[in-house]
Protein backbone atom coordinates (compact mmCIF):
# COMPACT_ATOMS: atom_id res chain seq x y z
CA UNK A 1 0.00 0.00 0.00
CA UNK A 2 1.41 3.41 -0.97
CA UNK A 3 1.58 6.37 1.40
CA UNK A 4 -1.10 8.01 -0.75
CA UNK A 5 -3.42 5.05 -0.11
CA UNK A 6 -2.70 5.20 3.59
CA UNK A 7 -3.40 8.94 3.62
CA UNK A 8 -6.71 8.50 1.84
CA UNK A 9 -7.71 5.60 4.08
CA UNK A 10 -7.04 7.41 7.36
CA UNK A 11 -7.29 11.20 6.96
CA UNK A 12 -10.20 13.48 6.12
CA UNK A 13 -10.19 14.86 2.60
CA UNK A 14 -10.07 18.56 3.47
CA UNK A 15 -6.59 18.90 1.92
CA UNK A 16 -7.01 16.39 -0.88
CA UNK A 17 -4.03 14.08 -1.28
CA UNK A 18 -0.72 15.96 -1.13
CA UNK A 19 1.70 15.54 -4.05
CA UNK A 20 4.75 14.80 -1.90
CA UNK A 21 5.79 12.95 1.23
CA UNK A 22 8.56 15.00 2.85
CA UNK A 23 10.78 13.09 5.26
CA UNK A 24 13.50 15.55 6.33
CA UNK A 25 14.73 19.11 6.02
CA UNK A 26 17.74 21.28 6.73
CA UNK A 27 17.93 25.00 6.18
CA UNK A 28 16.01 25.78 3.01
CA UNK A 29 16.10 22.26 1.60
CA UNK A 30 13.80 19.31 2.16
CA UNK A 31 13.89 15.72 0.92
CA UNK A 32 11.05 13.42 -0.05
CA UNK A 33 10.68 9.70 0.52
CA UNK A 34 12.60 8.94 -2.69
CA UNK A 35 15.57 11.06 -1.62
CA UNK A 36 14.87 13.89 -4.07
CA UNK A 37 15.77 17.35 -2.76
CA UNK A 38 13.64 20.48 -3.05
CA UNK A 39 14.41 24.11 -2.39
CA UNK A 40 11.67 25.14 0.01
CA UNK A 41 10.60 28.57 -1.23
CA UNK A 42 7.33 28.60 0.71
CA UNK A 43 8.68 27.62 4.16
CA UNK A 44 5.51 26.02 5.43
CA UNK A 45 3.55 29.05 4.12
CA UNK A 46 5.74 31.68 5.81
CA UNK A 47 6.16 29.60 8.99
CA UNK A 48 9.76 28.34 8.98
CA UNK A 49 11.28 31.78 9.47
CA UNK A 50 14.76 30.45 10.22
CA UNK A 51 14.55 27.34 8.06
CA UNK A 52 14.33 23.67 8.91
CA UNK A 53 16.18 22.22 11.90
CA UNK A 54 17.92 25.44 12.90
CA UNK A 55 20.43 24.49 15.62
CA UNK A 56 19.54 27.40 17.92
CA UNK A 57 15.84 26.53 17.82
CA UNK A 58 16.54 22.81 18.21
CA UNK A 59 18.73 23.45 21.23
CA UNK A 60 16.14 25.71 22.86
CA UNK A 61 13.31 23.21 22.37
CA UNK A 62 15.41 20.26 23.58
CA UNK A 63 16.64 22.13 26.64
CA UNK A 64 13.13 23.19 27.58
CA UNK A 65 11.65 19.73 27.06
CA UNK A 66 14.32 18.26 29.28
CA UNK A 67 13.12 20.37 32.20
CA UNK A 68 9.44 21.21 31.69
CA UNK A 69 7.19 20.45 28.74
CA UNK A 70 3.71 21.46 29.83
CA UNK A 71 1.88 22.52 32.96
CA UNK A 72 -1.40 24.38 32.37
CA UNK A 73 -2.62 27.91 32.83
CA UNK A 74 -3.33 27.07 36.46
CA UNK A 75 0.29 28.01 37.19
CA UNK A 76 2.85 30.35 35.64
CA UNK A 77 6.10 29.50 33.87
CA UNK A 78 8.93 31.80 32.86
CA UNK A 79 8.63 31.27 29.07
CA UNK A 80 5.43 33.19 28.35
CA UNK A 81 6.51 36.05 30.61
CA UNK A 82 9.83 36.41 28.77
CA UNK A 83 8.22 36.06 25.36
CA UNK A 84 5.46 38.57 26.11
CA UNK A 85 8.04 41.07 27.35
CA UNK A 86 10.17 40.50 24.25
CA UNK A 87 7.28 41.01 21.84
CA UNK A 88 6.12 44.16 23.62
CA UNK A 89 9.67 45.48 23.45
CA UNK A 90 9.94 44.80 19.71
CA UNK A 91 6.58 46.51 19.24
CA UNK A 92 7.69 49.47 21.35
CA UNK A 93 4.27 49.04 22.88
CA UNK A 94 2.91 51.28 25.64
CA UNK A 95 2.86 50.05 29.21
CA UNK A 96 -0.83 49.17 29.01
CA UNK A 97 -0.39 46.58 26.21
CA UNK A 98 -0.97 42.93 27.08
CA UNK A 99 -0.45 39.55 25.34
CA UNK A 100 -2.58 36.41 25.06
CA UNK A 101 -0.84 33.28 23.76
CA UNK A 102 -2.55 30.54 21.77
CA UNK A 103 -1.54 27.93 19.17
CA UNK A 104 -2.28 29.38 15.72
CA UNK A 105 -3.26 32.41 13.68
CA UNK A 106 -6.89 31.36 13.62
CA UNK A 107 -6.92 31.20 17.41
CA UNK A 108 -5.30 34.63 17.64
CA UNK A 109 -8.08 35.97 15.42
CA UNK A 110 -10.74 34.19 17.49
CA UNK A 111 -9.38 35.96 20.58
CA UNK A 112 -9.55 39.25 18.69
CA UNK A 113 -13.12 38.43 17.63
CA UNK A 114 -14.11 38.05 21.27
CA UNK A 115 -12.36 41.30 22.21
CA UNK A 116 -14.47 42.99 19.56
CA UNK A 117 -17.62 41.59 21.11
CA UNK A 118 -16.64 43.01 24.48
CA UNK A 119 -16.97 46.53 23.04
CA UNK A 120 -20.74 45.76 23.10
CA UNK A 121 -20.81 46.35 19.36
CA UNK A 122 -21.10 43.58 16.77
CA UNK A 123 -20.44 45.27 13.42
CA UNK A 124 -17.03 44.57 11.85
CA UNK A 125 -15.49 45.85 8.63
CA UNK A 126 -13.08 43.61 6.71
CA UNK A 127 -11.41 43.67 3.30
CA UNK A 128 -12.39 41.71 0.24
CA UNK A 129 -9.96 38.83 -0.34
CA UNK A 130 -8.75 38.88 3.25
CA UNK A 131 -7.94 35.68 5.10
CA UNK A 132 -8.19 35.42 8.88
CA UNK A 133 -8.76 31.72 9.51
CA UNK A 134 -11.29 28.93 9.15
CA UNK A 135 -12.94 28.55 12.55
CA UNK A 136 -16.43 30.01 12.58
CA UNK A 137 -15.62 33.37 14.17
CA UNK A 138 -12.47 33.96 12.13
CA UNK A 139 -14.19 32.64 9.02
CA UNK A 140 -16.79 35.40 9.27
CA UNK A 141 -13.90 37.82 8.65
CA UNK A 142 -12.39 35.77 5.80
CA UNK A 143 -13.96 37.54 2.85
CA UNK A 144 -13.54 34.72 0.35
CA UNK A 145 -16.94 33.26 -0.65
CA UNK A 146 -15.61 29.83 -1.60
CA UNK A 147 -14.40 29.36 1.98
CA UNK A 148 -17.40 30.98 3.66
CA UNK A 149 -20.47 29.88 1.71
CA UNK A 150 -20.65 26.21 2.81
CA UNK A 151 -20.74 27.30 6.46
CA UNK A 152 -23.28 30.10 6.45
CA UNK A 153 -24.89 31.59 8.46
CA UNK A 154 -21.77 33.02 10.05
CA UNK A 155 -21.77 35.06 13.27
CA UNK A 156 -21.76 38.81 13.50
CA UNK A 157 -22.57 41.65 11.19
CA UNK A 158 -19.70 42.00 8.74
CA UNK A 159 -19.26 44.56 5.96
CA UNK A 160 -16.76 43.79 3.21
CA UNK A 161 -14.94 46.62 1.40
CA UNK A 162 -12.29 46.60 -1.36
CA UNK A 163 -8.79 46.20 0.06
CA UNK A 164 -6.73 49.38 -0.11
CA UNK A 165 -9.73 51.65 -0.75
CA UNK A 166 -9.68 54.22 2.07
CA UNK A 167 -12.82 55.96 0.79
CA UNK A 168 -14.85 52.74 0.88
CA UNK A 169 -13.50 51.99 4.33
CA UNK A 170 -14.53 55.40 5.62
CA UNK A 171 -18.04 54.95 4.24
CA UNK A 172 -18.44 51.52 5.86
CA UNK A 173 -17.35 52.41 9.40
CA UNK A 174 -19.83 54.00 11.78
CA UNK A 175 -20.40 54.53 15.49
CA UNK A 176 -21.87 50.99 15.50
CA UNK A 177 -18.60 49.42 14.35
CA UNK A 178 -16.69 47.30 16.84
CA UNK A 179 -13.57 46.78 14.74
CA UNK A 180 -11.85 47.15 11.41
CA UNK A 181 -9.80 44.02 10.63
CA UNK A 182 -7.04 44.26 8.02
CA UNK A 183 -3.87 42.57 6.84
CA UNK A 184 -1.03 45.01 6.04
CA UNK A 185 -0.44 42.81 2.97
CA UNK A 186 -2.99 40.23 1.91
CA UNK A 187 -1.08 36.95 1.83
CA UNK A 188 -3.69 34.34 0.91
CA UNK A 189 -5.45 36.98 -1.17
CA UNK A 190 -2.52 37.01 -3.61
CA UNK A 191 0.25 39.00 -1.87
CA UNK A 192 -1.60 42.24 -2.46
CA UNK A 193 0.06 45.43 -1.20
CA UNK A 194 -2.24 48.38 -0.42
CA UNK A 195 -1.41 51.99 -1.31
CA UNK A 196 0.95 53.88 0.98
CA UNK A 197 -0.89 55.48 3.86
CA UNK A 198 -3.76 52.99 3.87
CA UNK A 199 -3.20 51.94 7.48
CA UNK A 200 -2.91 55.58 8.54
CA UNK A 201 -6.32 56.22 6.99
CA UNK A 202 -7.70 53.14 8.76
CA UNK A 203 -6.31 54.36 12.09
CA UNK A 204 -7.91 57.79 11.68
CA UNK A 205 -11.27 56.29 10.66
CA UNK A 206 -11.31 54.00 13.68
CA UNK A 207 -10.41 56.87 15.99
CA UNK A 208 -13.29 58.95 14.64
CA UNK A 209 -15.84 56.26 15.43
CA UNK A 210 -14.33 54.63 18.51
CA UNK A 211 -13.74 51.36 16.65
CA UNK A 212 -10.81 49.03 17.26
CA UNK A 213 -8.16 48.74 14.57
CA UNK A 214 -7.17 45.07 14.43
CA UNK A 215 -4.18 44.14 12.29
CA UNK A 216 -3.68 40.53 11.24
CA UNK A 217 0.08 40.05 10.90
CA UNK A 218 -0.10 36.27 11.08
CA UNK A 219 1.70 36.06 7.73
CA UNK A 220 3.51 39.42 7.54
CA UNK A 221 4.88 39.58 11.09
CA UNK A 222 8.16 38.43 12.65
CA UNK A 223 10.47 39.88 10.01
CA UNK A 224 8.75 38.41 6.97
CA UNK A 225 8.49 41.77 5.15
CA UNK A 226 11.78 43.25 6.34
CA UNK A 227 10.38 44.83 9.50
CA UNK A 228 9.56 43.06 12.73
CA UNK A 229 5.93 43.95 12.01
CA UNK A 230 4.82 45.36 8.70
CA UNK A 231 2.48 47.97 10.18
CA UNK A 232 5.54 49.73 11.65
CA UNK A 233 6.28 51.12 8.18
CA UNK A 234 3.37 53.52 8.53
CA UNK A 235 3.96 54.57 12.11
CA UNK A 236 0.50 53.55 13.28
CA UNK A 237 -0.46 51.78 16.49
CA UNK A 238 -3.15 49.10 16.30
CA UNK A 239 -5.58 48.34 19.11
CA UNK A 240 -5.17 44.61 18.54
CA UNK A 241 -2.40 42.71 16.72
CA UNK A 242 -2.59 39.05 15.74
CA UNK A 243 0.56 36.94 15.21
CA UNK A 244 1.48 33.30 14.52
CA UNK A 245 3.26 31.47 11.65
CA UNK A 246 6.87 32.69 11.78
CA UNK A 247 6.74 33.35 15.53
CA UNK A 248 7.45 29.72 16.41
CA UNK A 249 9.60 28.92 13.40
CA UNK A 250 7.64 25.70 12.85
CA UNK A 251 6.47 25.13 16.42
CA UNK A 252 2.76 25.99 16.89
CA UNK A 253 2.22 29.29 18.68
CA UNK A 254 0.04 32.34 18.15
CA UNK A 255 -0.40 35.63 19.95
CA UNK A 256 -3.13 38.24 20.28
CA UNK A 257 -1.70 41.51 21.56
CA UNK A 258 -4.04 44.27 22.72
CA UNK A 259 -3.32 47.90 23.53
CA UNK A 260 -5.09 50.40 25.75
CA UNK A 261 -8.74 49.75 26.54
CA UNK A 262 -8.75 46.55 24.45
CA UNK A 263 -6.06 45.10 26.73
CA UNK A 264 -8.41 45.30 29.71
CA UNK A 265 -11.40 43.53 28.16
CA UNK A 266 -10.46 39.98 29.12
CA UNK A 267 -10.90 39.22 32.78
CA UNK A 268 -10.31 35.93 34.63
CA UNK A 269 -12.29 33.16 32.96
CA UNK A 270 -13.23 35.14 29.86
CA UNK A 271 -10.86 33.32 27.50
CA UNK A 272 -8.23 30.59 27.63
CA UNK A 273 -6.16 27.93 25.90
CA UNK A 274 -4.91 24.65 27.36
CA UNK A 275 -1.70 24.67 25.33
CA UNK A 276 -1.35 28.39 24.64
CA UNK A 277 1.93 29.81 25.90
CA UNK A 278 3.33 26.43 26.88
CA UNK A 279 7.04 26.47 27.83
CA UNK A 280 8.29 24.63 24.73
CA UNK A 281 6.45 26.86 22.23
CA UNK A 282 7.70 29.95 24.03
CA UNK A 283 11.27 28.62 24.02
CA UNK A 284 11.03 28.06 20.28
CA UNK A 285 9.68 31.56 19.70
CA UNK A 286 12.33 33.21 21.83
CA UNK A 287 15.01 31.32 19.89
CA UNK A 288 13.53 32.42 16.56
CA UNK A 289 13.50 36.06 17.65
CA UNK A 290 17.10 35.74 18.83
CA UNK A 291 18.27 34.30 15.50
CA UNK A 292 16.49 36.99 13.49
CA UNK A 293 18.09 39.72 15.58
CA UNK A 294 21.58 38.23 15.91
CA UNK A 295 21.85 37.45 12.19
CA UNK A 296 20.26 40.75 11.09
CA UNK A 297 17.68 38.90 9.03
CA UNK A 298 15.48 41.96 8.61
CA UNK A 299 18.19 43.53 6.47
CA UNK A 300 18.64 40.19 4.72
CA UNK A 301 14.94 40.03 3.83
CA UNK A 302 15.04 43.49 2.27
CA UNK A 303 18.23 42.73 0.33
CA UNK A 304 16.87 39.47 -1.06
CA UNK A 305 13.63 41.16 -2.04
CA UNK A 306 15.62 43.32 -4.44
CA UNK A 307 17.47 40.31 -5.84
CA UNK A 308 14.34 38.19 -6.33
CA UNK A 309 12.26 41.05 -7.72
CA UNK A 310 14.76 41.41 -10.53
CA UNK A 311 15.80 37.82 -11.09
CA UNK A 312 12.39 36.12 -10.99
CA UNK A 313 11.40 38.29 -13.95
CA UNK A 314 14.76 38.18 -15.75
CA UNK A 315 14.86 34.39 -15.53
CA UNK A 316 11.13 33.90 -15.93
CA UNK A 317 11.28 32.95 -19.62
CA UNK A 318 8.94 35.80 -20.56
CA UNK A 319 6.18 34.30 -18.43
CA UNK A 320 6.82 36.46 -15.34
CA UNK A 321 5.87 40.10 -15.83
CA UNK A 322 6.46 41.59 -12.38
CA UNK A 323 6.91 40.89 -8.69
CA UNK A 324 4.84 42.30 -5.84
CA UNK A 325 5.17 42.11 -2.08
CA UNK A 326 7.73 43.20 0.49
CA UNK A 327 10.74 41.53 2.03
CA UNK A 328 10.46 37.76 1.59
CA UNK A 329 6.71 37.71 1.05
CA UNK A 330 6.61 37.79 -2.74
CA UNK A 331 4.29 37.03 -5.62
CA UNK A 332 5.68 36.46 -9.11
CA UNK A 333 2.97 37.75 -11.44
CA UNK A 334 2.45 35.81 -14.69
CA UNK A 335 1.19 37.04 -18.04
CA UNK A 336 -1.38 34.23 -18.16
CA UNK A 337 -3.40 32.12 -15.75
CA UNK A 338 -0.76 29.41 -15.52
CA UNK A 339 -0.12 29.51 -11.78
CA UNK A 340 -1.11 25.90 -11.02
CA UNK A 341 0.87 24.65 -14.02
CA UNK A 342 3.96 26.55 -12.93
CA UNK A 343 3.65 25.33 -9.33
CA UNK A 344 3.63 21.75 -10.64
CA UNK A 345 6.52 22.36 -13.05
CA UNK A 346 8.54 24.03 -10.31
CA UNK A 347 7.96 21.05 -8.04
CA UNK A 348 9.18 18.72 -10.77
CA UNK A 349 12.35 20.85 -10.98
CA UNK A 350 12.80 20.71 -7.21
CA UNK A 351 11.26 23.99 -6.01
CA UNK A 352 8.36 24.26 -3.58
CA UNK A 353 6.18 27.30 -4.27
CA UNK A 354 2.47 28.07 -4.10
CA UNK A 355 0.05 29.23 -6.77
CA UNK A 356 -1.69 31.82 -4.61
CA UNK A 357 -3.77 33.11 -7.54
CA UNK A 358 -4.39 31.87 -11.10
CA UNK A 359 -1.74 34.28 -12.38
CA UNK A 360 0.60 34.47 -9.39
CA UNK A 361 3.13 32.29 -7.61
CA UNK A 362 3.83 32.99 -3.94
CA UNK A 363 7.32 32.68 -2.50
CA UNK A 364 7.98 33.01 1.23
CA UNK A 365 11.33 31.34 1.87
CA UNK A 366 13.16 31.17 5.17
CA UNK A 367 14.80 34.45 6.15
CA UNK A 368 18.00 32.41 6.48
CA UNK A 369 18.10 31.19 2.88
CA UNK A 370 21.65 31.27 1.52
CA UNK A 371 22.96 32.94 -1.62
CA UNK A 372 23.87 29.50 -2.96
CA UNK A 373 20.31 28.25 -2.49
CA UNK A 374 18.93 31.37 -4.20
CA UNK A 375 21.27 30.82 -7.16
CA UNK A 376 20.26 27.16 -7.47
CA UNK A 377 16.59 28.04 -7.12
CA UNK A 378 16.83 30.57 -9.97
CA UNK A 379 18.42 27.98 -12.24
CA UNK A 380 15.58 25.57 -11.53
CA UNK A 381 13.04 28.42 -11.81
CA UNK A 382 14.27 29.24 -15.33
CA UNK A 383 13.82 25.63 -16.38
CA UNK A 384 10.31 25.50 -14.90
CA UNK A 385 9.13 28.77 -16.44
CA UNK A 386 10.59 27.81 -19.80
CA UNK A 387 8.67 24.55 -19.73
CA UNK A 388 5.35 26.22 -18.90
CA UNK A 389 5.66 29.44 -20.86
CA UNK A 390 7.61 28.25 -23.86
Amino acid sequence: MTWQDRWQNSLMNNYGTPPLLITSGSGSRVWDDTGKDYLDMIAGIAVNAVGHAHPVVLEAISRQLSTLGHTSNLVATVGPIELAERLLSLLQAPNDARVFFCNSGTEANEAAFKLGRLTRRVHTVVAQGGFHGRTIGALSWTAQPAKQDPFRPLPGEVTVVPFGDAVALKEAVSDRTAAVVLEPIQGEGGVIVPPDGYLQHARAICDTHGALLMLDEVQTGIGRTGRWFDFQREGVTPDVLMLAKGLGGGFPIGACIAYGRAASYFGPGSHGSTFGGNPVACAAALAVLRVIEDDDLLTRANTLHGVLSQQLVARGSGLVTSVRGRGLLIAAVLDRDLGPDLEKAARAQGILVNSVAPDAIRLAPALTITDADIAEMLTRWERATSEVGG
